[in-house]
């Protein structure tokens, strides 16, 4: 296996300027951009869901394409993926629930 260079992550640090550039008002976000996948640029919010809703409404993507699953006990998260200029994008989004939910409920 060759090692990886640094230009072998250009698309999803150029995915990232321009993000920086173009959405430069919504709020801070986790970025993750890594050798192990290193055509995709991940943007992780931490500070509930309406965080990730502003990035998902400003990058167009679809609602009905948005995933939601469960972590632990009390820990929701949405993720969403687009293809961005030339990047795989995730967008994911971790929420705290009020009480921890019960095993067969429905996740609103």
């Amino acid at each position: 296996m060759n090692a990886l260079v640094m230009s072998d992550l250009a698309a999803p640090m150029r995915a990232l300027r321009l993000l920086a550039a173009d959405f430069a008002d919504l709020p801070a976000v986790n970025v993750e951009i890594s050798r192990i996948y290193p055509g995709r640029l991940e943007l992780s919010c931490h500070d509930g869901f309406a965080v990730f809703e502003a990035w998902r409404e400003a990058l167009a993507i679809p609602p009905e394409t948005v995933t939601h699953g469960e972590l632990d006990e009390g820990t929701r998260t949405l993720k969403a993926y687009i293809d961005f200029v030339g990047a795989r994008l995730r967008l994911i989004g971790y929420s705290r629930t009020q009480r921890p939910v019960e095993i067969g409920e429905a996740v609103a």
